[in-house]
């Protein structure tokens, strides 16, 4: 899904992660400053310059005066965003839905057991492996 989101969005996977933090502290009222969005994404200053660079130039992102440092400057996603990634989700959601409602009830088992399984496998890669005494 993810994949699928940034191709629509024509945008790489640390632009998208970096949107997804901005919606979201947005969403919670606080603003980013760019330096704190690098150490979150865990890149450089450089690349954090090129990164709200792109957002800013595709419409995705605002650069905005810090309320209280002048010096400094806040991220913020446009409104537009929000909405775009959103919808793209919604899209994708309601497609996944329908497809796993269209299942049989014969094939609805067979996925869950198949899950199960998969997920027992996966269960046993932490666990200690049994060592004979002697």
């Amino acid at each position: 899904m993810r994949r699928r989101t940034r191709s629509s969005l024509a945008m790489g996977e640390t632009d998208l992660l970096a949107l997804r933090y901005l919606i979201d502290a947005e969403s919670a009222g606080i603003g980013i400053r760019p330096t704190e969005l690098a150490a979150r994404l865990g890149i450089t200053s450089a690349s954090m310059t090129s990164l709200v660079d792109r957002l800013v130039a595709s419409g995705y992102v605002t650069r905005e005066p810090h309320p209280t440092d002048r010096r400094a400057v806040i991220l913020r996603p446009t409104p537009g965003a929000d909405e775009e990634v959103r919808h793209n989700l919604n899209q994708m959601h309601k497609r996944m839905l329908e497809a796993a409602e269209s299942l049989s009830p014969e094939e609805i088992k067979a996925v869950m057991h198949f899950l199960e399984r998969m997920r027992e496998a996966m269960d046993t890669l932490n666990a200690k492996p049994d060592v004979p005494t002697r």
